[in-house]
């Protein structure tokens, strides 16, 4: 069994995710994720969408809870950090 990769993914409709990584296809532009959260506000001092993957969401975020999803037009697949994930995961928002 291969391990599911804790990734950032946006779309084309400026959806930003964190979850982990199950299938990815390029041909059609999809992803399936899961435990997937959507984040759907972060503060300045998060320095941007792949500040997310590189230390995750700080105080002030706003995310909606876990689910196992399908994402379509995907714009970027960004590998996450374990600092990233440990505040994904620790939900201290």
């Amino acid at each position: 069994m291969t391990k599911e990769r804790p990734v950032l993914v946006t779309t084309a409709h400026r959806g930003v995710f964190f979850g982990y990584l199950k299938k990815h296809d390029s041909r059609n532009n999809t992803v399936q994720m899961k435990r997937a959260r959507c984040c759907l506000y972060w503060p300045a001092e998060v320095k941007g969408f792949l500040g997310l993957a590189h230390t995750g969401p700080l105080e002030g975020s706003r995310v909606g809870p876990p689910a196992d999803i399908t994402l379509t037009d995907v714009t970027c697949i960004a590998e996450c950090t374990q600092e990233a994930v440990g505040r994904w995961e620790d939900a201290p928002w």
